[in-house]
């Protein structure tokens, strides 16, 4: 009797998949939340995620019952109109961008139409929708700091897309580095098409650019034929001084297309974000539309839409805010300031000025934000990130993850956004430990 040998289960070469998918940066954000998720009793300063603060599960139907009275009562719609806009697909570009419109111009004063607005599924799906509108040409290229939130890198990477560094200073980008860079795509036959900033308290590094240095990053663009694609998710808050004026505040040439996201100033969970992109667009044939008409398109084909429910839930919100979510976000903006006071004061304590001299240890101050980048003598990789879990109880970033030009390898990320005073302070001591130990443990060889 012949005996019929099964047949291995079909297996895919990772050779014949994306190139993208053997790229280490699509790697990181998966290797950290591994290890959080492996190591639960760790004190995190790795997430960049906002608190909870005062969540409570109520909240989203009281936001949800806010927008549908607004609709019902202040715009007059019927019940069977309210109806149809939860629960079907409803407008690609998004059902609240008049509400978005609205607040962005208290907050930040961007006066922009409804119409330039589209609201997407979080901020990524903005980055993607915008880069695949601008970048058509093999040649053309992203000019992005180094080192850069992985999240644009990621997508530009997926797509296909050159992306070239320009070095990040103490204040964040120098506008002359990012001219610098724009003449060397040319002289290598590239077309510098965008460069990608977050001018407040940036993730990864919490570094934010002077006012001078962003009206001068506005002139670079114009001079050097730039579009400006800023991702302001962390400007309300401030931690010392005013709050700076964003890029699209100080647009006069519509050479900036504003990258928002509710997740850390509203609700993450609700997944919104939008895109401002007023720039006009004319088409070959004289016709004539916005940015946002073409970003449309391509969401058409991606997500279609972005929640009516998760839409209506942030618009309720905003209307409730009064369409001022600085002033709403009062309390997120204090819990901020003080997880951060907190964490540059515990390291100062366990790292006072002879002993940081002595270990090699140093950081920045940031003004605002969620991120301190702190220096050490030592390898932060990977494997020291599993050391530190594993042995001392503390998770933090690589910055290394964060660099596209090899930097960043004795430098690791400590964010304090999701933190209370309390855990920051036995963080902080346990990261001192293991810093200490490491450094012990390198000089002893």
């Amino acid at each position: 009797m012949t005996r019929t040998v099964p047949a291995a289960p079909y297996a895919l070469s990772l050779d014949d998949l994306h190139g993208s998918l053997a790229d280490p940066v699509l790697d990181a954000m998966n290797f950290l939340n591994e290890v959080v998720g492996r190591f639960p009793q760790a004190v995190s300063f790795a997430p960049g995620r906002p608190t909870e603060g005062d969540f409570a599960p109520e909240d989203l139907a009281r936001h949800l019952s806010t927008y549908t009275t607004y609709l019902e009562k202040e715009l007059g719609w019927s019940p069977d109109r309210v109806r149809t806009q939860l629960f079907q697909y409803g407008r690609t570009n998004g059902i609240i961008h008049e509400l978005i419109a609205r607040t962005v111009a208290n907050d930040e004063g961007i006066h922009v139409p409804p119409e330039a607005i589209v609201v997407t599924t979080g901020c990524q799906e903005a980055m993607l929708l915008t880069l695949r509108a601008l970048f058509a040409r093999p040649g053309d290229t992203l000019l992005v700091s180094s080192p850069c939130y992985v999240g644009i890198t990621g997508a530009a990477r997926l797509l296909g897309i050159r992306v070239r560094p320009v070095p990040e200073g103490p204040d964040g980008p120098d506008p002359r580095a990012v001219a610098a860079a724009a003449r060397a795509a040319r002289e290598s036959g590239e077309r510098p098409r965008a460069f990608y900033v977050v001018p407040d308290f940036a993730n990864p590094s919490g570094t934010s650019m002077t006012c001078e240095a962003r009206e001068r990053l506005l002139e670079v663009a114009a001079d050097e034929d730039l579009l400006l694609l800023e991702d302001d998710p962390y400007g309300f808050f401030v931690r010392t001084g005013p709050a700076r004026p964003t890029l699209k505040a100080r647009d006069r040439d519509r050479r900036v297309v504003h990258l928002g996201s509710f997740a850390k100033t509203a609700l993450p969970g609700a997944r919104v974000g939008y895109v401002i992109a007023d720039q006009e667009v004319r088409g070959s044939a004289g016709g004539r539309s916005l940015l946002a008409d073409e970003l449309s398109k391509i969401k058409s084909m991606t997500t279609v839409n972005t929640s009516a429910v998760g839409q209506a839930v942030i618009g309720g919100l905003l209307i409730e805010s009064g369409f001022r979510l600085r002033e709403a976000n009062a309390g997120a903006i204090a819990h901020y300031r003080t997880t951060m006071d907190t964490l540059l004061g515990e390291l100062e304590r366990h790292f006072p000025p002879e002993r940081r001299a002595e270990l090699g240890v140093s950081w920045n101050r940031p003004d605002g934000g969620f991120f301190v980048v702190v220096q050490v003598p030592f390898a932060a990789d990977h494997a020291a990130l599993e050391e530190s879990a594993r042995a001392f109880g503390v998770l933090w970033t690589p910055m290394s993850d964060f660099h596209l030009d090899g930097g960043g390898t004795h430098r690791l990320r400590l964010s304090c956004s999701a933190q209370s005073a309390e855990g920051i302070t036995e963080g902080v001591a346990r990261l001192a430990a293991f810093v200490e130990a490491r450094i012990t443990a390198a000089r002893a060889r």
